[in-house]
């Protein structure tokens, strides 16, 4: 395992997606920050921490498990683990803000979206990632990113964060295997 980044170029990264996402979403429309579990919901909350903060407006805050939206769950191992979706607000008419750790092939995201439809019509769905790191088998690009890493096809590509893992960092991981993202 390498490290790519370390706390400090983490909170640097993240300011960064704070920073885009003030400066280019409407401060007056209403606004849903929603995280893709697991690391996601917590750079989602974050996000809405400072946005609550320098916004001094409400911001909704929600999780969202993808786990049946996959289209490799019948390719993984063994039974998947279910976590429940925490969106007790409603989407319709709301910009939301979509986070994830890291983007790379593009299927979490494009899982995501057809997740929140299910939960509503938004008015506009924007992707803010911590890490693109390449790699795309669909046509997404983040709207918001917080660094861009290479990365070998053969690697992965991980997010620490302190709330899980005692401290913050990105590391490349390589694997025998490509493994999707």
């Amino acid at each position: 395992m390498k490290r790519l980044l370390t706390a400090q170029q983490v909170a640097r990264a993240l300011n960064r997606l704070h920073k885009l996402v003030s400066s280019h979403l409407p401060a007056g429309e209403p606004l849903a920050v929603v995280g893709i579990r697991t690391r996601g919901e917590t750079l989602a909350r974050r996000i809405v921490e400072q946005l609550r903060r320098h916004r001094k407006r409400h911001v909704d805050y929600g999780v969202l498990d993808i786990t049946f939206y996959r289209d490799d769950l019948s390719l993984r191992k063994g039974m998947p683990l279910l976590r429940a979706t925490e969106i007790d607000f409603d989407l319709d008419g709301k910009v939301v803000l979509l986070v994830d750790d890291v983007l790379a092939t593009g299927r979490s995201v494009r899982a995501a979206m057809d997740a929140l439809v299910d939960f509503g019509r938004p008015k506009a769905i924007r992707l803010a990632v911590l890490i693109d790191r390449g790699g795309r088998e669909l046509p997404i690009a983040a709207d918001f990113v917080g660094a861009a890493v290479e990365a070998p096809a053969d690697a992965r590509v991980q997010v620490h964060l302190k709330e899980y893992d005692g401290d913050d960092g990105v590391f490349l991981v390589k694997s025998n295997r490509r493994r999707r993202q």
